[in-house]
């Protein structure tokens, strides 16, 4: 696996400056010292995500479900109805969630192929809501769905908005609180390019309040209240993913210094170069609006998962099988982590001889 270039979507090709503190001893963390980097990480991740620094931060350690199950449980109860908008196995898995915790919802359901529209969100707005929950960039089909679509449909029916921004956070233009939204659940392994397994949830001060705060706990590890309290410290209840910690430290401040919208450009233009060349050669990409993070690729003839092994075995180019329904016919390049274009221009290259 040494030699193994990623194309996915998480984890992906990690920085030479990440991979050298992942090589480090992991220190004891109950230290004045750890907690002063937790909370720079927590300050640094509310500005870069575009949040007030008043906003509420939490460390869960586990992966980006795991977040999304904290926010859903710890925010939501029997009293309250959400609507989710499913368009792919992530859009699901908040449909499980609120299945597991009996929590009432409604989905805006799209198959594969079909865009989110007003039309399709105007046949819920006579219904009564708390919160919106939607993946806004689809990780199954990269489809991005309208944030100003959603954040006007909240507005006008006073829902609050939470978006799982894990595989959109740092590759597509996001501003939280410009974009109205309550909350945000973003993890390492992404666009952050970080190891798995660190999970962060942002929420402003309203939603914290009228959402967490009083209410009863349903759960030990993923209780968000108490690593709310704890951060207040620098610290998390549990013992979090020390080495992540020290390695979203360092990525942090390089995109702070490069800055947020020139990151976001340079994965943009890595997704343009790459759909334009696919394109060229022959590749099908769905025609919805699409995440900078990653490119669907359609095979009508079923031949995605055999392409995707041949690409693997053959070559040591790991591209993002599908599973489920589009295990067979989708395949998707990830755009985000340490690529450069020549590395498309090779992955192209050997996609070309096997279409």
């Amino acid at each position: 696996m040494g030699n193994m270039k990623l194309f996915t979507v998480g984890p992906v090709e990690m920085y030479p400056e990440t991979l050298a503190i992942r090589n480090l001893q992991i220190p004891y963390f109950r230290t004045d010292e750890f907690s002063k980097l937790m909370l720079e990480n927590a300050a640094m991740l509310k500005e870069l995500i575009g949040t007030n620094n008043d906003s509420k931060c939490a460390f869960i350690t586990g992966s980006g479900s795991a977040a999304m199950e904290a926010v859903v449980s710890n925010c939501f109860g029997k009293s309250d109805k959400l609507l989710i908008i499913n368009g792919g196995s992530f859009g699901e898995r908040f449909v499980k969630i609120c299945q597991i915790y009996n929590i009432s919802y409604d989905e805006v359901r799209l198959n594969f192929g079909e865009t989110l529209t007003n039309e399709k969100l105007s046949l819920f707005f006579d219904n009564k809501y708390t919160a919106l929950l939607v993946n806004i960039d689809e990780t199954s089909t990269g489809q991005l769905y309208d944030i100003h679509l959603l954040q006007d449909f909240c507005q006008k029916k006073k829902m609050k908005l939470v978006v799982d921004a894990i595989s959109s956070f740092l590759s597509d233009f996001y501003e939280m609180d410009k974009m109205n939204i309550d909350c945000s659940i973003i993890s390492s392994q992404k666009a952050l390019a970080l190891a798995p397994g660190l999970s962060m949830i942002v929420m402003n001060n309203t939603f914290y309040h009228e959402k967490v705060e009083n209410r009863e706990p349903v759960n030990l590890y993923l209780n968000i209240k108490e690593h709310v309290k704890n951060m207040e410290r620098g610290q998390t209840p549990n013992t979090p993913a020390v080495g992540i910690c020290f390695e979203l430290h360092q990525r942090l401040m390089e995109i702070r210094k490069m800055g947020v919208e020139n990151h976001v450009m340079m994965i943009h233009q890595r997704a343009e170069y790459f759909r334009e060349k696919a394109r060229l050669i022959g590749l099908s990409i769905p025609t919805y609006p699409l995440s900078n993070t990653l490119t669907p690729i359609i095979f009508d003839k079923g031949n995605a998962k055999e392409i995707c092994n041949i690409l693997v075995n053959e070559y040591n180019l790991m591209v993002t099988p599908n599973g489920g329904a589009l295990a067979d016919t989708v395949l998707r390049v990830g755009h985000i982590g340490n690529l450069k274009i020549e590395d498309f221009d090779l992955l192209l290259d050997k996609m070309k001889e096997l279409i």
